[in-house]
Order: C-alpha cells, then structure tokens, then sequence
C-alpha cells in the first residue's frame, strides 16, 4: 500500500484537506457491496495466478487473506482506517496487513475504475433478481385473493365515476398484469447488466497478459466488454433498474391508492387487517392504511432518484468520472424502498377483508348497465350513436325525476321489459364476455392466463 493509505498517495507530497476528504469518501455507503468487491477479487487473483503473474504461494496467500477479510466484514468487528475512502481501498488494506508480501500486488493489472464497475453490476444482479422474486410473490397473492373471489363483483371506475361492473378477481389481476410486466422488465435490465468491465483497467485495458474472459467466466457473467472506455464509463444498468424500480413504484402506488379509496367509509369495499393499519393519536374511531399511503408517497422517492440520476450522467464525458460514485445512493436506497413497499403490501392485501356486499350493491346501481341498453340496441339493429343517445336520453329524464330507469326502459317502444332485465342484479357483469373482459366467463380464462405468467416468471427467476 502507498504512504498515506490512499491508492494514488504516491503522487502528492501530503494527504488529502479534511473536506476533499469528508467529501470524497463513499466507504459509508459502498461497503454495502463488500462481498462483491471480494468475490470481484478472488477472481481477478485467480487469473493473475493462471496467466504467471501470480506464483501458486502469492495466490493461496491472498485468497486466504480475502476470506478472513470477508469473515471480519461479515461480523461486524472490520475496523476502517481513515485512509479508507472506498470498499476497495478498505479491503486492499486490509489484505496487505493480513499478507504483506503478496497482497501488494492484488490490485496488479486492475483500477478501481474496472473494479467498482464489476462490483456494481455484480451487486446489481444479486438485488435487482431477488426484487423480482418478491414481486412475483406479490403476483401470487394477488392471484390467491383472485381466485378466492369467486363471482363477487364490483364497479369500476373512468375518471373515478362508476362506469361499468366488472369481477373482483378481474380488477385484481389489472393490477398482477401490471406488475408482470415489471418482472419482464428487471429480467430484460438483468440480461444487459450480465457484462464484466474487468479487465479495461482505468479506461484502456493493460499491457500485462490479463484475461478478462477467464474473470468474466469465474464471476458467473454471461459477457465481457467490447470497448474498455465504454466498459469504465457505462452506468446504463443503474439507470435501467432506476427506471424499472420506479415504474414498480408507480404501480405500487396506484394499489395503493385503491386500497386508501376501498378502505374509506365513503367506499366500504374493503377492511384492512389491525396489524396492517394504524389510528389516530386523537380520534379513536379512525383506522388508517399508512402502508398504503406510503406506498403512494414511495413513488415520488424513486422517480426522484431516477431523474437525480440521469441529471448527474447527462453531461459526463468519456471516461470515469467522480460524478458516478452518485450511482450508489439513489440505487441503494431505491432497492431497499421497493423491497420494504412491497413486503408491507403483500402482507395488506393478503389479510384485508373484501366487502362484497357493498361492491355488489355500488355495481348494480342501473346507470352502471347503461352501455348494456345501447349494446342491446345495437343487436337489434340500430346504429351505436343513435343507440347510445337513446338510453342517454332516458339517464336525463330518470335524473331529472321523470321515473326510475327501469321504469324508463320498460315503457321505452324500443327497449322494453326484456331491456329491462339488464339492470337486474348481476346481470350487467355476466353480459361482459369478451376475451380479456370483465365478466365471470372471460375472468375464468384470464386467471388461468395470469397463473400461467406467473409460474413462467418463476422459472425464469429459478424461484
């Protein structure tokens, strides 16, 4: 190690001011990829040992010192030193004291550049596969609570006014479908983060007889760099899982949404679990969905967090530059959000209690069968427009308190007491049959559909 502890010390006369320093530092937050940073070393010395820069005694004597530094990180009894700016520096220091002979020459061939551009993507494909997992656990409760619905119905909503009705199960996996294609996406960001940088070195590649294929296979990647400037600079991966834990956010928070409106006295669809709810330090009466509340705050977090960051790599010339240890924090903390959102959800929708009876009383309000009217006009021959602006017509004149509009319909010359029977309870929901439709029979389909996407997606993830 040089004088100093830092990496580069060699080239200054003095350490670095206390703010460049306290500014510089990332130790804090990085050592969260220690095991990544070992696992990225373990592999660059076994190929410094299999091209002859390494003898068989140096290798053993560093790999045995990577371990016991990997055992003291893991307990918790590693102590930094203050020349500790980084996880790399940190556990090259420490290897040099466990074998001073040979860990001088760990980094040989290697920059930090290459090195925190491995551990990252390599950190990457760890957290952003298991994010995944949890999503499709997430998937799986959604498809429980469906299945379990049986025919129970509700309305939905466009511009959050009662529209059509449609099954329970149907508007729950509206929301699993989203989600699938949330794991598609992560699957897809984790087929272009499987590319090892090292072996560019600082931004150029090495003179020394390195084989980056031989690192790449024994880090478990599925391709190495084609350009060793871009290999150093390309943050692309970061941005990627940004967009799609953000995008997962966003879908969360819609849930989330839901779950605050079904929950309120106004709604009644649903009663949250006690244990996934909260009250009021003054009113006693209330029960509030926090989780769901902070689901939706969640989203904004991480919008945030993609945004800051393609902010920082928008004006970043080639190669590395200090700008991109800004990749670790909006990533961290964007990770550990989505993974704590939807292990509080999950637990949400799975104890809630579903309140059918007051959804099947909000959907079988006779406005809501009023496309059911037109449709039957329409089967009888009319045009739509002429269709839809006759039953328009008799929604006027029953809100107007012309009758009720079963009565309207009844004596209406072109509908009559068979249209009628459209606005009977249950009726409007079962007439959905299209594929993809609302109705019990398409609804049978889809969760068969949705239970097919969801065991794919488990294999693909090998859960």
């Amino acid at each position: 190690m040089s004088e100093g502890g830092q990496l580069w010390a060699g080239r200054f006369d003095g350490g670095p001011a206390e703010a460049l320093q306290a500014l510089n530092d990332s130790l804090p937050f990085d050592r969260r990829m220690f095991v990544q940073d070992i696992q990225g070393s373990r592999a660059h010395v076994t190929m410094l040992a299999e091209v002859g820069i390494l003898n068989d005694n140096e290798r053993t004597s560093i790999l045995d010192a990577l371990d016991q530094v990997e055992d003291e990180m893991a307990s918790g009894v590693f102590a930094p030193a203050p020349g500790d700016e980084d996880i790399h520096t940190a556990v090259e220091r420490r290897v040099t004291e466990i074998a001073p002979d040979a860990g001088g020459k760990i980094h040989t061939g290697r920059s930090r550049n290459d090195q925190v551009a491995t551990d990252l993507r390599l950190w990457v494909k760890h957290e952003l596969r298991e994010l995944a997992q949890l999503v499709v656990v997430f998937q799986e409760t959604l498809l429980g609570r469906a299945e379990s619905a049986g025919d129970a119905y509700l309305p939905a909503y466009t511009h959050l006014q009662q529209a059509q009705p449609v099954t329970l199960a149907h508007h729950l996996l509206a929301h699993g479908w989203a989600l699938a294609r949330d794991v598609e996406r992560m699957v897809q960001t984790l087929d272009r983060v499987d590319v090892s940088p090292l072996g560019a070195g600082a931004l150029a590649g090495s003179s020394l007889p390195l084989d980056p294929e031989r690192t790449a296979e024994l880090l478990g990647f599925g391709a190495v760099f084609d350009n060793s400037l871009d290999a150093v600079s390309d943050r692309d991966f970061v941005a990627e899982a940004l967009f799609d834990l953000a995008l997962l956010g966003v879908h969360l928070s819609r849930i989330g949404e839901e779950l605050i409106l079904w929950s309120s006295a106004e709604f009644g669809f649903v009663t949250l679990d006690d244990g996934f709810s909260t009250g009021s330090s003054m009113m006693p009466q209330k029960k509030n969905p926090d989780i769901a509340e902070l689901a939706r705050g969640k989203a904004g977090r991480l919008i945030g967090h993609l945004t800051g960051f393609l902010t920082t790599l928008k004006g970043l010339p080639l190669t590395y530059n200090k700008d991109l240890q800004e990749d670790k924090e909006p990533l961290f903390d964007a990770c550990d959000t989505v993974r704590l959102t939807l292990l509080a959800l999950d637990g949400m929708v799975s104890t809630l209690i579903f309140q059918t009876e007051a959804m099947a009383a909000g959907a079988d309000n006779p406005f809501a069968a009023a496309t059911d009217l037109a449709e039957y006009l329409v089967n009888n021959g009319m045009p739509f427009r002429s269709a839809h602006h006759v039953v328009g017509a008799l929604v006027r004149a029953a809100l107007a308190g012309e009758g009720s509009l079963p009565e309207l319909v009844s004596a209406d010359p072109d509908l009559g007491p068979e249209a009628a029977r459209l606005m009977e309870p249950g009726a409007s929901v079962a007439n959905r049959t299209t594929r993809g439709g609302g109705g019990p029979a398409p609804t049978a389909a889809e969760l068969e559909r949705f239970g097919a996407s969801v065991a794919s997606a488990k294999q693909d993830l090998r859960l």
